[in-house]
């Protein structure tokens, strides 16, 4: 007897014509109902909403290595940028019925309008990026903006037909706390059809006039699979659709609403996605906006309360709460409770969330909100088998991912890379590599452990539409070397900029990219040449000379690199003190950094050049010199801005070149009252602002603080108004710690003479004397940061020295 035979026979009263499923899409309810209609039908065909491309990759849904949630992906293959997705989860509707038909050896299709049509959109930016309407089930980024304005949401009118304001907890009443049972497998589906039908009666397609030609699609598709299987055909479909795919049409009227439609060519695959990316807050939902309590609805089999909280428990008592199994029992009464007065039939995600709220986080809702993240949402990836199609690039990635164990996360981390290392200096490149081809599986950011060059900190987070940016980077090359190689090539041919060229070479020198750095420094070397505002010369030089650091760790070659340096540097000297006169205020603030940034430069290339033998390396060697000589010329110029000219000071004065003595007169000439106050105000920002350590040189050189609050204090009334913003901003950089030593020495008013300690000696805080055993306690750590044992001999005169340094320093 067959399964059929035995459904009819046990009591199952089945719709008439072909079975139609109308579902939410990732409800684990309807997944529930769609498994007990298919199991008491039977059916001898399944066919989904979706596109027909993706029938081939149906049989992947059975490999072991395939794991929920997953997309099916659908690019077109000469712009893999225009794509849309599919996106299943184990508790989605689809993604059940697709199983159990790979279970029972039925077939599935898909009969949704095909993504060669989908794809073929003139007006890409009309893509909507969320589906409004809980019963569409079209991929993600396919409705229009003006669409979606009028689009009905017919969970919202039924919930509020049924007197709940809220659609998600009318669906959890009527659908998600409902258990399937054999006997009424249909009844649902019904139930939900007649709804859908009556609210189509009032608002037609409910504003979206393409349903029109994918429902005609769809109705040829059923139409086709019961002329093979006769009613022997279950759909699995958004409910809204349902009613559209009940009316009685022609072949002829549906054949001419699709007639003249636009078509490209498209390839298709599965990739990973994640729980967080079918939520609404993400920009790609489907109707739902807590997936990692719908994946814990489908999966708990009985007491899905009692798990929850469980897991809630788990949670934060891993982020060290003060959770008891005591707060795990008071939780579930007191969600029960709130569902028996709410009048609901079990508890659901609100009673749920106020209970955990109340027991387990103390009405806080900073714990809360973890558990909204990480359980409610969720960072669930999924995973796709190796023999999924994908593009040559994408292969060679998923290789070098598992050779460097590098496996994609949904959750954001950090990862440290000692370069040193084989396998960090192999994941190093990878990144950089990728960031090159604009898969921004991974971001730079600032090492916590070491400044040296050798280390890296990166922050990763794979996101599911990285595997689109794959894709379009495939049409670079078949390897992520030879692509992210002919990327960089072509990018430095079409840079704008000279500074778009330098910060290319040294990403081609951080990616380690030997075919491409040669292309790239010709064309730097000409734009170099060909480019005469200091400014550009300026910005392109910090980024060659840091790139001359990378040679030594990463064993790449940078003579050629350091030549352009050295060639920018000489330019840079010769232009920037004509470039520096008659400028504007903002166009001397622009200057001061330029000024900072080549210091900077400078100082790692004169590094660079320490030690090295010839004719070439004794001129590199001299830069720092004439850059000294320049500075010198820009704090002597009266044309030049107050701020560049104080900020030559500094610069001067940080590198022994000035005397303190030098330094206080140059500050006593530009406040004296000949000057104008604004001026005055511009040098003090260049010379003591900018973030620069200029705070603690007022707090230790008393007469530079003597002649900053001298000249404030005799700045004329009208002209202080205009002064104070500019004197705000350079005060407010300092640490508050340096503000309030200030405060103390200001309010005490000028003192003698001398030493730092002299100076602060009556300032809270700090002693008139020597504290021998404070200065003792250092010694310890001296010793270990020296790496001297407690018996050397000469412990104690570094000790001393040490000692004393520290406590001056301290004082």
């Amino acid at each position: 007897m067959s399964e059929r035979a035995a459904g009819s026979e046990a009591g199952v009263r089945r719709p008439p014509g072909p079975l139609l499923l109308g579902v939410r899409h990732h409800g684990p309810g309807s997944a529930r109902a769609v498994r007990a209609a298919l199991d008491a039908a039977c059916p001898r065909v399944v066919l989904l909403e979706g596109p027909p491309e993706a029938d081939a990759l149906i049989a992947l849904a059975a490999d072991e290595d395939m794991r929920p949630p997953v997309a099916l992906l659908a690019h077109v293959v000469d712009e893999p940028g225009r794509s849309a997705f599919w996106p299943l989860a184990e508790f989605s509707p689809e993604w059940v019925a697709i199983r159990w038909a790979l279970e029972h050896g039925v077939p599935a299709r898909f009969i949704d309008l095909p993504a060669t049509h989908t794809l073929a959109r003139e007006d890409k930016d009309e893509e909507e990026k969320e589906d409004v309407a809980e019963g569409e089930g079209e991929p993600d980024g396919a409705l229009s903006e003006p669409a979606r304005a009028v689009r009905i949401d017919p969970l919202a009118v039924l919930a509020e037909t049924a007197g709940y304001d809220d659609p998600e907890r009318w669906w959890e009443d009527v659908i998600e706390h409902r258990r399937a049972r054999a006997e009424d497998a249909f009844a649902p589906f019904e139930v939900l059809g007649e709804a859908m039908e009556a609210l189509r009666e009032v608002y037609g397609t409910g504003g979206h006039d393409r349903d029109l030609v994918r429902e005609a699609y769809m109705r040829l598709q059923v139409r086709a699979a019961q002329r093979e299987f006769e009613d022997d055909v279950a759909v699995v479909c958004g409910a809204w659709h349902v009613p559209a795919l009940r009316q009685r049409t022609t072949v002829a009227a549906d054949r001419a609403l699709l007639k003249g439609l636009p078509k490209v060519k498209a390839d298709m695959t599965w990739v990973p996605w994640t729980h967080r990316r079918l939520s609404r807050v993400s920009g790609y939902g489907a109707g739902i906006d807590s997936p990692g309590w719908y994946g814990h609805l489908f999966a708990a089999a009985d007491r899905p309360i009692e798990r929850w909280m469980t897991k809630v428990a788990r949670l934060l008592r891993d982020e060290d709460r003060p959770v008891s199994s005591a707060h795990v029992i008071e939780a579930v009464r007191l969600a029960d409770t709130l569902a028996a007065m709410r009048g609901r039939p079990l508890p659901g995600l609100t009673e749920t969330t106020d209970a955990v709220r109340a027991v387990m986080c103390e009405g806080s809702d900073v714990p809360l909100a973890l558990v909204h993240d990480r359980l409610v949402v969720g960072d669930v990836l999924g995973e796709v088998p190796a023999s999924a199609p994908a593009v040559p690039l994408q292969r060679d990635l998923a290789r070098l991912q598992r050779r460097l164990r590098l496996k994609p996360e949904a959750q954001e981390r950090e990862l440290e890379l000692d370069l040193r290392k084989e396998t960090d200096g192999g994941r190093s490149r990878l990144l950089h590599r990728l960031r090159l081809l604009g898969v921004g599986w991974g971001e730079p950011v600032a090492s916590r452990g070491s400044t040296g060059t050798f280390r890296e900190t990166w922050r990763l987070h794979w996101e599911p539409e990285l595997a689109v940016r794959v894709a379009e980077a495939g049409v670079w090359g078949t390897t992520v070397m030879a692509a992210a190689t002919a990327k960089a090539e072509t990018d430095a041919v079409g840079a704008r900029s000279l500074a778009e060229v330098t910060d290319l070479a040294e990403r081609c020198l951080l990616a380690e990219l030997p075919d491409a750095l040669p292309v790239v420094m010709r064309i730097l070397a000409d734009r170099a040449a060909l480019d005469a505002d200091v400014g550009h010369l300026a910005q392109a030089l910090p980024a060659l000379v840091r790139s001359l650091r990378y040679g030594d760790v990463r064993g790449t070659g940078t003579q050629a690199l350091a030549e352009v340096a050295a060639g920018l540097a000489e330019r840079v000297f010769v232009g920037l003190p004509p470039a520096c006169a008659a400028l504007d205020a903002e166009a001397a603030e622009e200057m001061r950094g330029h000024v900072d940034a080549v210091h900077g430069a400078v100082g790692l290339l004169a590094e660079g050049a320490e030690g090295a033998e010839g004719d070439a390396d004794d001129s590199r060697a001299g830069i720092r010199g004439r850059w000294h000589s320049v500075l010198g010329t820009l704090s002597a110029r009266d044309t030049v801005p107050g701020v560049v000219r104080g900020r030559a000071v500094r610069l001067l004065l940080d590198d022994g070149e000035l005397g303190q003595e030098e330094a206080a007169r140059l500050m006593g000439l530009v406040l004296s009252p000949g000057t104008a106050p604004g001026d005055a105000a511009a040098w003090i920002e260049g010379f003591v602002g900018g973030g620069s350590g200029g705070g603690m040189l007022l707090v230790h050189d008393e007469r530079l603080l003597g002649l900053v609050d001298s000249w404030l204090t005799g700045v004329p009334g009208d002209a202080f108004t205009d002064v104070l913003p500019l004197l705000r901003r350079t005060f407010s950089e300092y640490e508050p710690g340096v503000r309030r030593t200030l405060g103390e020495l200001v309010r005490r008013g000028p003192g003698p003479r001398g030493s730092v300690a002299d100076t602060v000696s009556g300032t809270p805080g700090f002693g008139p004397d020597l504290d021998e055993d404070r200065a003792g306690a250092v010694l310890p750590v001296l010793r270990l940061l020296l790496g001297l044992d407690e018996g050397d001999g000469d412990v104690g005169d570094v000790g001393d020295r040490g000692n004393n340094d520290l406590v001056g320093a301290d004082r």
